[in-house]
């Protein structure tokens, strides 16, 4: 069973994650870092085990201030990866926040969406660092 709840905290080059067993998942700030080839083992672990047994719905939220193309391809993976959870019945919501001045993170955002074959609800924003 997953660990109840996985709380990383920011860094200049690295979003807060939020991981909870009852359904939330939350990605907020910045993701730069270009010196990790994978997401962290903890995260890999806890997802793994979480789609063991995920809740009734699942609520995905992502507010990226910014998002570089490496990092992309490590959030489509991770996105991916929850997504496995329709397969077991369950439902699971995205919200992807993003500047309202930020067209590339919200392009960012389709492409996971169409990548992943999984409907992101996009919501427009005046401060991408207070939305959630």
């Amino acid at each position: 069973m997953a660990t109840d709840e996985i709380h990383i905290l920011p860094t200049n080059t690295t979003p807060e994650i939020f991981l909870s067993v009852k359904g939330t998942i939350r990605i907020k700030g910045r993701a730069i870092d270009e010196s990790r080839s994978k997401v962290p083992d903890q995260i890999t672990e806890w997802l793994d085990s979480y789609i063991v047994n995920p809740a009734d719905v699942t609520r995905v939220t992502i507010a990226l201030e910014f998002l570089n193309s490496f990092n992309t391809i490590i959030l489509t993976s991770t996105l991916k990866k929850i997504s496995q959870i329709l397969q077991k019945g369950k439902q699971l919501q995205i919200k992807w926040y993003y500047d309202e001045d930020d067209l590339d993170i919200f392009e960012r955002g389709e492409y996971i969406s169409a990548t992943i074959n999984v409907p992101i609800e996009f919501i427009v924003t005046n401060n991408i660092t207070g939305c959630i």
